[in-house]
């Protein structure tokens, strides 16, 4: 009769805060985590994390991301490695090496990038796959 969902649930694996680079904010340098980060200023470094990468619209990465999981509204330039799902958003922008499990793209996103997909996600960099480009996709991607 009575439910035991009173108990608080951590917001993520780790039982943290996910950690926030708010608008109108920029940094230059690396982070390292174990929670979630979700950035919706300006980076100009690395990111490395076992957990979850959200780039909010007003977000820009410029570097090299490492992730279990992705959601991207905002821009993204440099190497990106994604160990389970990439979610690009309508308003998404991603330029350079992409390396992910799985991929989800919304119709309006930009992906102009090389693209690696399957199990067992290192860095993109380790790979020599052929390039998936497409600059809207409402079209299907092409390989080359």
């Amino acid at each position: 009769m009575f439910s035991d969902n009173k108990k608080p649930r951590p917001m993520t694996e780790f039982g943290g805060q996910p950690n926030r680079i708010e608008k109108n904010t920029k940094i230059k340098g690396n982070i390292t985590s174990e929670a979630d980060f979700r950035i919706d200023g300006k980076l100009e470094g690395n990111v490395k994390t076992s957990g979850k990468v959200v780039i909010g619209k007003d977000g820009y990465i410029n570097g090299k991301v490492e992730c279990v999981n992705a959601d991207i509204e905002g821009k993204f330039n440099g190497e990106l490695a994604v160990k389970d799902l990439l979610s690009l958003k309508a308003s998404a922008i991603i330029e350079g090496t992409v390396s992910v499990s799985k991929l989800a793209v919304e119709p309006g996103a930009t992906f102009n990038a090389a693209c690696t997909m399957g199990k067992g996600v290192e860095t993109a960099s380790s790979t020599s796959a052929p390039k998936l480009q497409s600059t809207k996709t409402n079209e299907p991607a092409k390989v080359s």
